[in-house]
């Protein structure tokens, strides 16, 4: 039956969209979303759709290469105080907007200024925190000043949130500036169509100061079905589609190697403790379940699509250090749980009061398969739980309210940053702080590691908080997270990397 399956797939696929093969533009680079853009000013919208085509349309001091690296953007260089607090960037000569306007450092002025600006309502003021105030002190000089050292600082400034935005437009036609076509922009393409619901078109910028992009023309098209992505994409109707079910991952594998990029990514996948109350204010209970997983399983058999299993909080490629892995990790399974029986024994758990709670999750496939993996592997120690699940909104409104005893999390970074996964575990990280940890040794470590300006001392110091987090244990890490996606094979300059991050302008199509 299964091989009918297979075949009756590889019919549909050959003798399916036929016309989407010819109509594919020969002169553009087609890249499918899984959702439509939500707005073009990127300032005011954060999902992820959005901010990559702002990431085509606008540049900043500083952008992201085909390797997922920070590099030079309108700065063509910069300096930094001793002291890591004080960076200075130096424009690059002549450089204008799509529309040929001069840009200025006073742009970086006034967009840091409104970011922080409450009225105009940009979620993006937390995510620049770590900034104290940016500043130009002449036409090609911008000072940004910081409340600590941050050598990710590069990576931060690549957010299209911080580029070059055309304020002449803005302060004439108000928040009606993105409506206009073509609109202005200071990056690599500007936007001279957008179709709700089908596609947005982009054009090479005529005043980039790179000159021309290898590819002149982009087209995305906002596709939230997966599968008739999957399938578009292997009728030759689109180049690039940025995920694919990881239900199909092996099917691909298989059948389509040549168009398959599956790498490990910037985030990690984990449950959280409510730490605040009974049973998981004590740290044994939560070290004996956590014991008591098969990580292993769980990435590479369950999940099985390029995922690696986590112990730690922080994934492999960050920061250039191994992930974390406690001693008793390596020890067999059947010396976990005998470990973890006697942990739950002096806790006061065992046959005659078993332990009992909810796991709650958001309504996914993955999460359910999660959450009774973890359920199943608990009851050799005689544990008794069950599952809840909710839509997302209720879901994580619950985890703010700490309404939930155990519940599916986890972090995706929004840059490459240690403590970008380690600040939300804060004791006052407020409501993101879902599990409620509270160790003033944690936050100690975690400021001593934000003060230290030395990039490979920092590091290190970062690591040595994740310790202190994983030994008290208010979240239970699974695995860290894995980047799909499908790009037909005459498409170049596409580079696997951890920040899945693929600029349009590194792109081109061969003859």
């Amino acid at each position: 039956m299964y091989r009918l399956v297979l075949l009756l797939a590889f019919f549909l696929f050959a003798c399916g969209p036929k016309s989407e093969e010819t109509s594919r533009p020969r002169d553009a680079i087609v890249r499918l979303m899984e959702a439509d853009s939500r707005g073009l000013d990127p300032q005011m919208v954060s999902d992820l759709a959005s901010t990559r085509v702002a990431a085509d349309l606008f540049e900043g001091l500083t952008r992201f290469d085909a390797k997922g690296e920070a590099e030079a953007g309108l700065a063509e260089s910069w300096s930094v105080s001793s002291d890591g607090k004080a960076w200075t960037f130096k424009l690059r000569p002549d450089l204008r907007f799509s529309d040929g306007t001069p840009i200025r450092a006073k742009i970086f002025e006034k967009a840091f200024s409104r970011i922080n600006d409450e009225a105009s309502g940009s979620p993006h003021g937390a995510l620049f925190g770590i900034i104290e105030a940016v500043s130009a002190s002449d036409d090609r000089s911008v000072v940004v000043s910081l409340k600590n050292p941050f050598p990710q600082l590069p990576a931060l400034l690549a957010h299209p949130a911080m580029a070059a935005l055309p304020f002449h437009r803005i302060d004439a036609a108000g928040e009606k500036w993105a409506a206009e076509r073509p609109l202005v922009t200071s990056g690599a393409y500007h936007l001279t169509e957008w179709k709700l619901s089908q596609q947005l078109v982009l054009e090479a910028n005529p005043h980039w100061h790179g000159g021309q992009p290898t590819s002149r023309r982009i087209i995305w098209k906002p596709m939230d079905n997966l599968n008739s992505a999957m399938r578009l994409i292997l009728a030759g109707g689109a180049d690039i589609s940025g995920e694919y079910t990881p239900a199909r991952h092996h099917w691909l594998q298989e059948n389509y190697p040549a168009i398959v990029r599956n790498t490990p990514f910037l985030g990690t996948y984990y449950f959280a403790f409510n730490t605040r109350q009974p049973p998981f204010n004590d740290i044994r209970v939560r070290q004996a379940l956590s014991m008591a997983i098969d990580r292993e399983w769980i990435a590479r058999q369950m999940v099985d699509a390029g995922n690696i299993p986590a112990w730690g909080l922080l994934p492999p490629g960050l920061d250039g250090g191994s992930p974390f892995k406690p001693e008793w990790a390596s020890a067999t399974r059947a010396q976990r749980i005998e470990r973890a029986r006697a942990l739950l024994s002096a806790a006061g758990y065992g046959p005659h009061k078993p332990l009992r709670f909810e796991i709650r999750f958001n309504s996914s496939t993955e999460h359910r398969r999660a959450a009774v993996a973890m359920m199943t592997m608990w009851r050799e120690l005689g544990v008794e739980a069950k599952l809840l699940n909710s839509e997302a909104a209720l879901h994580f409104d619950s985890l703010k309210r700490a309404d939930f005893q155990f519940a599916r999390s986890g972090w995706i970074a929004d840059l490459p940053a240690p403590e970008n996964f380690l600040a939300v575990h804060r004791s006052d990280a407020g409501v993101q702080n879902y599990s409620g940890y509270a160790n003033p040794s944690y936050d100690a470590a975690l400021d001593r590691a934000m003060a230290e300006p030395d990039a490979n001392a920092r590091a290190a110091l970062m690591r040595e908080a994740e310790r202190i987090l994983i030994a008290d244990m208010p979240i239970l890490p699974l695995y860290f997270y894995a980047s799909r996606s499908l790009v037909r094979p005459d498409i170049k300059g596409w580079q696997d990397n951890p920040g899945n991050v693929h600029p349009s302008r590194t792109l081109w199509k061969a003859p």
